[in-house]
């Protein structure tokens, strides 16, 4: 796999270090002369040094054969672009973009680049997975197949409490995948395994769906 990698800061820089690492072939990227100077030192003929926004840059460093290419730098508008540019002009099948500003991954959405990585949101999506009183955890967004990943504890009185994963009453369109009962581990669920408050429940479903799905598990039915 040829990999072009877009801003040589920590992540970037780490990034290729580790796909090097694993044998795979690797051009970063970065603008700032001090910076390459200082990368150049450990991936030598890796690196170059150069705008990742000029296309001139992108085509010297082979972009018209990348199998992945991956926009890290610091500004996000920078980021938006290389990735428009790899994927609209050099038909580039595969790119990941990194998101400084939470408040702008709706720009990278709406622009169709994905997957866009907002360390910031993930963060948060660990703190809620800790901390229980914030009930439902988005883990995972499947923007192209139109599909959502969810976690959910199920909380004493909850109608799904006590139930079999085929008694409880879920809209078409989702599906309960894995339980984790209290006690610790994870089953695969069949329709007779008893759902227990203080489990948490991992559900896939359509976009949309969650309040008639939360209401299975929140205490009374209380979505």
């Amino acid at each position: 796999m040829y990999v072009i990698i877009c801003g040589a800061g920590k992540v970037g820089w780490n990034l290729a270090r580790e796909l090097l690492a694993k044998d795979q072939e690797v051009t970063l990227i970065e603008s700032e002369r001090r910076r390459y100077l200082t990368v150049e030192q450990e991936l030598e003929h890796a690196v170059q040094y150069g705008d990742a926004t000029e296309l001139w840059i992108l085509e010297r460093a082979g972009i018209q054969r990348a199998d992945l290419v991956i926009a890290v730098t610091g500004d996000d508008e920078d980021n938006i672009l290389i990735c428009q540019v790899a994927k609209e002009k050099y038909l580039c099948q595969r790119i990941v973009a990194r998101v400084n500003n939470p408040r702008n991954l709706p720009h990278f959405k709406l622009l169709g680049i994905q997957p866009a990585v907002s360390a910031t949101d993930l963060i948060l999506r660990l703190i809620e997975h800790e901390v229980p009183q914030y009930g439902l955890v988005h883990l995972l967004a499947l923007e192209e197949e139109r599909l959502e990943i969810i976690e959910l504890e199920v909380a004493d009185g909850a109608p799904a409490a006590g139930k079999r994963v085929g008694e409880v009453t879920l809209p078409e369109g989702s599906l309960i995948i894995s339980v984790l009962p209290k006690g610790g581990g994870g089953i695969v669920p069949k329709a007779d395994t008893v759902i227990a408050a203080g489990d948490e429940v991992l559900l896939i479903l359509d976009p949309g769906l969650e309040p008639a799905i939360t209401a299975q598990f929140s205490p009374n039915g209380r979505g």
